[in-house]
Order: C-alpha cells, then sequence, then structure tokens
C-alpha cells in the first residue's frame, strides 16, 4: 500500500465514529458501553491503528536507527513518512482536518514507535506536547490557523517552558512577556528544547506580572510564537546520552514581538495551560517508556535462545529466566498504567494521579529492563554492534524529561494525601 493510500485508510477508519473528537469524552470500547465492565481488547479499528504503526516502525524505522544515532542527525525521512501514513499529530481534532484521537488511541500508536526508535518518538511526540496547549486552551482561529497548518504538510512546533535555571520548577521560570500596545514583547531564554531548531512555531510560556510574589496560577501567560520571528536564536543542537537523533536545543528570546491575539485564553492563565497539557502528555510518554522497554525485553529473549553456555542456551538457565520473568511483569504492568491513565482522560476525568504513576512507573520499568537486556547479553551488550547499549542509554530519558521521577512522586504523593484530607 502506498504512504497516502495508507493515510487514506487510517483516516477512513477514524471517521467510522468510533473515534473522540478533542472536546468530548471518547466513547472508547470501554466508555461507549455503560455497565458493560472492564475489557481488556481492543477495537478493529485501534489494531488498525497499532498495526500501521508497528509496520511502520519495524519495517522503516529499526533498520536505520542506529545510524541516526550514530550521526545524530534529524530524522526527517521517517517523519515526513509517519506524517503520511496519519502517525503524526493524532490529537488534532477533525475541526481542524485531524484525526481528533483520543489519548489512548495515541499511546498504542506511540508505543509501536517507541520500539522501533524512541528518538525518532520523541521527535513525534514533541509535536504533541507543543499543539496541547493549542488544543486544550486555543480559540477556533487559533487553532485552525496553527493546528490546521500541521495537517497541511510534515511541519514540527515545540514546547517552550524549560529554562537553564527553571526546569521541574516551572514557576521559576525568568523570560518576561511585557505587553506594549496590541502586542507582547519577549525577551529571554529557553533550554533542553524537543524540536527547537526544527519548529514551525512554539508553546511559549513567559512571565506577564512583575510582581516576584504573584501565585504562579496568575503570573505566566502562554503565547503561540512563530519560530521565525525576528529576535529569535536557535542554540547548537545538543549532543545528549540518548535518543540522539531527537533534535534539543537552547533558544533565545531577544525583543521578539508577538500580536495579542497569540495569547492563549488570556493574560495569567499560561501555568494553568502548560500543566493541563501534561495531563494529556504523560500517558504517550509512558508509553514510550513501555515500546522501548518492550523492545529490550524481546532483544533479550531472542538473545537468550540463541546464546549457549555450559553446553544449552542460557534462557534455560534459572537465573536467566527469572530475569527474562521480572522484565516481562514490569512490562505488562507499566503498560496496563498507561491504559489506566489515558483511559481516564478520555472518559473525561481529570486523571493527574493515573498520568503521574505512568510516567513514573513506566520510566523506572524502561531503565530497569533495559538494563537487565545488557545484562543478559553479557560482553555483547556493551558493544555497540549490539541493540540494548543504544535502549540503555535511550531509557534515561524517560525518567527526566515532561517531569523528573522525583516530581512525579510529589505529584502522586499530593494527589493521595488529598483524597484523605478531603
Amino acid at each position: 500500500m502506498s504512504a497516502f493510500g495508507a493515510c487514506r485508510m487510517l483516516r477512513a477508519v477514524a471517521g467510522r465514529g468510533w473515534r473522540p473528537r478533542s472536546s468530548k469524552p471518547a466513547p472508547s470500547a470501554h466508555a461507549s458501553r455503560p455497565g458493560a465492565g472492564f475489557s481488556f481488547e481492543l477495537t478493529d479499528e485501534q489494531k488498525e491503528f497499532q498495526a500501521t504503526a508497528r509496520k511502520f516502525a519495524v519495517e522503516e524505522v529499526i533498520p536505520v536507527a542506529a545510524q541516526y544515532d550514530k550521526t545524530g542527525e534529524y530524522p526527517l525521512p521517517l517523519i515526513k513518512r509517519a506524517w503520511e501514513l496519519g502517525l503524526m499529530n493524532s490529537h488534532i481534532p477533525e475541526s481542524c482536518g485531524g484525526l481528533g484521537l483520543g489519548t489512548f488511541e495515541s499511546c498504542l500508536i506511540t508505543e509501536e514507535l517507541a520500539y522501533g526508535c524512541t528518538g525518532v518518538q520523541t521527535a513525534i511526540e514533541g509535536n504533541s506536547l507543543g499543539e496541547m496547549p493549542v488544543i486544550i486552551a486555543g480559540n477556533e482561529q487559533q487553532q485552525k490557523k496553527y493546528l490546521g497548518r500541521m495537517i497541511e504538510e510534515p511541519l514540527m512546533c515545540a514546547y517552550c517552558v524549560t529554562e537553564p535555571g527553571a526546569g521541574s520548577d516551572v514557576a521559576g521560570i525568568k523570560t518576561k512577556a511585557e505587553k506594549k500596545g496590541d502586542e507582547y514583547v519577549i525577551n529571554g531564554q529557553k533550554m533542553w528544547i524537543t524540536n527547537g531548531g526544527k519548529a514551525n512555531w512554539y508553546f511559549l510560556l513567559a512571565r506577564t506580572d512583575p510582581d516576584p510574589k504573584a501565585p504562579a496560577g496568575k503570573a505566566f501567560t502562554g503565547f503561540i510564537v512563530e519560530a521565525n520571528s525576528p529576535g529569535i536564536q536557535v542554540g547548537r543542537k545538543e549532543m545528549n546520552m540518548g535518543q540522539r537523533c531527537s533534535d534539543t536545543r537552547g533558544i533565545v528570546f531577544e525583543d521578539v514581538r508577538v500580536p495579542k491575539e497569540n495569547v492563549l485564553l488570556g493574560e495569567g492563565a499560561g501555568f494553568k495551560i502548560a500543566m493541563g497539557a501534561f495531563d494529556k502528555t504523560r500517558p504517550p510518554v509512558a508509553a514510550g517508556a513501555v515500546g522501548l522497554a518492550k523492545r529490550a525485553l524481546d532483544e533479550a529473549t531472542k538473545y537468550a535462545l540463541e546464546r549457549k553456555t555450559f553446553g544449552k542456551p542460557i534462557v534455560e538457565h534459572q537465573a536467566v529466566s527469572f530475569m527474562l520473568a521480572e522484565m516481562a511483569m514490569k512490562v505488562e504492568l507499566a503498560r496496563m498504567a498507561y491504559q489506566r491513565a489515558a483511559w481516564e482522560v478520555d472518559a473525561g476525568r481529570r486523571n493527574t494521579y493515573y498520568a503521574s504513576i505512568a510516567k513514573a512507573f513506566a520510566g523506572d520499568v524502561a531503565n530497569q529492563v533495559a538494563t537487565d537486556a545488557v545484562q543478559i547479553f553479557g560482553g555483547n551488550g556493551f558493544n555497540t554492534e549490539y541493540p540494548v547499549e543504544k535502549l540503555m542509554r535511550d531509557a534515561k530519558i524517560y525518567q527526566i524529561y515532561e517531569g523528573t521521577a522525583q516530581i512525579q512522586r510529589m505529584i502522586i504523593a499530593r494527589e493521595h494525601i488529598g483524597k484523605y484530607k478531603a
């Protein structure tokens, strides 16, 4: 099937009425039949999305992933192909020409993409993170202008929040936006921005209240900023430990003028928008971690069946088979965690608690399973000719970006204890 034929097929599948519109709870296989109870069976349409993403990952991503890792080159051909297949921008509502998939369906796609290469997956997921504030808070004009163009051609966008001195401490952001007439003038510096050098536009969080004592819920404003605006300086591509083909950069904003029409919701609403986006994007991040862990488990299992010591395959040694059993347990449980978090948000409920559990647990699992895979490979696992050392390097960022493992535990504790104080 041709790329455009596959894309038309996916769009046709999405048009059969099973999927959610972005503004409504998802009529998923679970939520659409009240009283039906739990079901772990995917719908036929969900299976088609999953199968398409899996085929793309296995046949097109895996064969070139190691080369992209070595060169650090941005995987533009793969990104264009994912866009053609309908595997990018899955959250964009159909009012803007998108598929309007629910978080659950997006997670299914993300897990498969991450199985192929999490560097590629992160570049694609970076679009979802950048788009999410516009999806949840943009007016009709903003959505059609900025989300619509993502459907028309394979463009990238970015989420500009993190700064050199404000990562987990979002309230510590120093970038300022000063209103002058019908414009805002933005000055500041952002850091570790995924797709920073490839984005067509940014979601940017800046301080609009000069009072340092102003609460975060009123001090910051969210803006849509054209990436080609005068005054924007894009830094060098960072050479990271893992996910090397993902484009990560620092960005400086010097007297960048943004029209007031590009403010999301209103002045002072930015912090709530930025945090609200995480409830919808953390489940896919967790799904990416699960995809990596599943790949590590598969690679380790295949190797254990082939490698022989003491006259038999190492999989027959209890020390190895028990490691594989532990790895399999973790993968299955992490998958259930992200699916629960995705299901909750698609059902129209606040999923902060479950999203943080999924993100924290899956991130830890990705690191544990990748490390165990290297151990099962032994000396070969430490060698770049085998795939598991890359998986181990790629896994670490899942405990850091979109909220560190420690921040997730702070959120989980707050949400948990809050239930008893209510």
